[in-house]
């Protein structure tokens, strides 16, 4: 399956209709959906159900998997990974409830990827056209925008350089803070560190292009994710962190005050930092 050109992504895109559903906190919630509007034909269909079995029954043992169920022209590729700080029996109980909702909100079609608060799951039968590792799928800008006379811009591009050197140096995944700013990153495991350092950066540009100076982001990518979100006022004592699967490891610990401000990708970066210092102090780490 080759790359798609420019004109050609054009078409994936249509085909591959992306629209929001709900975003909460909760890792099983729908942050997006993408469908295609061919159909499967009835051996692939077989193929398919017996590939996202296969993909749910390995997430109960990694947070990552690639595989191919069925031959020639009816077999079907899949692939799922979950955020980097979920266990491998918190990725199972995420990756598990894909199935059902890509039956319920795409149905039997030849592609598809369903995007979680806490995990995706994507497949396509074989030959299907791709788009590039860097494609944009979908974004959340939010909607308060800061005021620069706090050195945001600067911020940001300092958090940016932190992921991006994160997830070259850690597990393809890094979660940190800088001067009130959260940010967090993830790759997709098929990708090298160089790779997703480069994935990393272009959804950085992204982020930048698309959101401006809004005071939280989410941008996703064909093969990479990242959000940030900024409080001006700060936030309580956090860490930042690499790694994957639940054990990254400390780097730095900032202090920070607390500040009021509410967005899509505010409150759901805001608990995973949460979440890892409550794990910090039973703990030691996530």
């Amino acid at each position: 399956m080759g790359i798609l050109r420019t004109k050609q992504t054009l078409s994936f895109l249509i085909l591959l209709n992306f629209s929001s559903l709900v975003f909460t906190t909760d890792n099983t919630n729908v942050v997006y959906k993408g469908c295609s509007e061919q159909k499967l034909g009835q051996q692939s269909s077989v193929n398919l159900q017996t590939l996202l079995s296969s993909l749910v029954a390995a997430s109960g043992q990694k947070t990552f998997a690639a595989t191919t169920t069925g031959d020639g022209q009816n077999a079907v590729t899949g692939v799922y990974q979950c955020r980097g700080d979920l266990s491998a029996s918190d990725c199972y109980l995420c990756i598990s409830k894909i199935p059902s909702k890509i039956s319920k909100l795409c149905g039997d079609v030849a592609a598809a990827r369903i995007q979680l608060n806490g995990c995706y799951l994507r497949y396509e039968v074989v030959g299907f056209r791709q788009v590039p590792q860097t494609q944009l799928l979908y974004k959340v800008c939010g909607s308060k925008k800061v005021n620069d006379g706090v050195g945001f811009e600067a911020k940001r591009d300092s958090a940016f350089g932190m992921v991006e050197n994160g997830v070259k140096s850690g597990n393809l995944f890094y979660t940190g803070s800088y001067s009130s700013l959260y940010v967090l990153g993830q790759c997709e495991s098929s990708l090298g560190n160089d790779d997703c350092g480069n994935c990393v950066k272009s959804a950085e540009e992204q982020a930048k292009l698309e959101c401006g100076d809004s005071i939280s982001a989410q941008i996703y990518l064909f093969s990479c994710f990242i959000s940030y979100s900024f409080y001006p006022n700060g936030v309580s004592t956090t860490s930042s962190s690499s790694g994957s699967g639940g054990n990254p490891h400390t780097e730095r610990t900032v202090a920070l005050a607390v500040g009021g401000v509410a967005a899509f990708g505010f409150l759901i970066v805001c608990l995973m930092f949460l979440k890892s210092v409550l794990k910090k102090r039973n703990h030691g780490k996530y």
